[in-house]
């Protein structure tokens, strides 16, 4: 068996993965062909996950014209830990308000800890920005994993 194929992940632990993950990079293509890349908050969703940005940002512009994205979720603080799921995605632009709105909840459900408090002030949040913003659905067109810890820390 090769090295690389001890170190990928199944789909299950992709999926508790991308469960477990705070920070996706998202790359699409800027306006001088150049991958522009960004860090953002995300909501795992089905395969993909789904997040959102001002429908005013260069990641935005870029989606617009073409909806497609590399995304990087990351960890491990040396060689032996390092685990990572690297997808391809076609992106879905949501627009609608309030469908922009609920994703908006989502992450900040996630990222508060459901926390009452937060997540009341989080609710009115959500409320102003849903209007500034779009929501992004990162659908997998192909998906490459590692997880060097399955390598015992042999390399």
């Amino acid at each position: 068996m090769s090295r690389r194929a001890q170190i990928v992940m199944t789909p299950e632990e992709i999926k508790d993965f991308l469960a477990d993950g705070k920070v996706a990079n998202i790359a699409t293509i800027g306006p001088n062909g150049r991958p522009h890349v960004v860090p953002l908050w995300y909501v795992p969703r089905g395969d993909g996950l789904a997040t959102w940005t001002y429908a005013s940002s260069q990641k935005a512009a870029n989606l617009r014209k073409l909806p497609q994205a590399t995304v990087l979720i990351e960890t491990g603080e040396s060689y032996d830990q390092l685990r990572g799921v690297s997808m391809e995605c076609d992106v879905e632009l949501v627009e609608d308000t309030e469908k922009v709105a609920l994703i908006g909840t989502e992450l900040m459900r996630r990222y508060n800890s459901g926390e009452t408090e937060v997540a009341t002030a989080a609710t009115q949040f959500v409320r102003v920005q849903a209007a500034k913003r779009i929501g992004l659905i990162c659908t997998p067109t192909k998906v490459v994993s590692w997880d060097h810890r399955k390598l015992g820390g042999t390399y």
